[in-house]
């Protein structure tokens, strides 16, 4: 289902119609969002505005992660999602988006990048 994001058209408060003054855009139109899971590694390749192509992760298994330390970056298997401040009900379900807090086999690692927008998941190691 897309649907549009301008409101047009529906009805007033007292019941009447409203008849909008245009059509709705090409460039309105929303989409379902891509909530990219820990899993095996599947990208989802999607037409964007201008003719452009998104490629966006639909199940991501391996991080790109940063020690700030050692300047190293280090390709690591994730485990599993500890946390996402951006929804609990993301946290649950193990979604991968920006700010989650990963467990990787090098310890937690904070995602710094969008995973459901670039289709790569780089991420730092937080010390405790």
């Amino acid at each position: 289902m897309r649907k549009s994001i301008e409101n047009l058209g529906g009805r007033k408060l007292t019941g009447g119609r409203i008849i909008p003054n245009r059509t709705r855009r090409k460039y309105e139109i929303d989409r379902y969002p891509n909530e990219p899971t820990v899993g095996d590694t599947k990208n989802v390749i999607r037409r964007v505005r201008g003719n452009n192509v998104k490629v966006a992760f639909k199940f991501a298994e391996y991080a790109n992660v940063n020690d700030q330390d050692t300047k190293k970056t280090t390709r690591v298997k994730i485990i599993r999602v500890n946390k996402n401040p951006a929804n609990k009900d993301y946290t649950r379900r193990g979604v991968v988006t920006k700010g989650s807090i990963l467990e990787t086999e090098l310890g937690l690692a904070k995602v710094v990048s969008r995973p459901g927008q670039d289709g790569i998941v780089n991420a730092i190691i937080i010390k405790q």
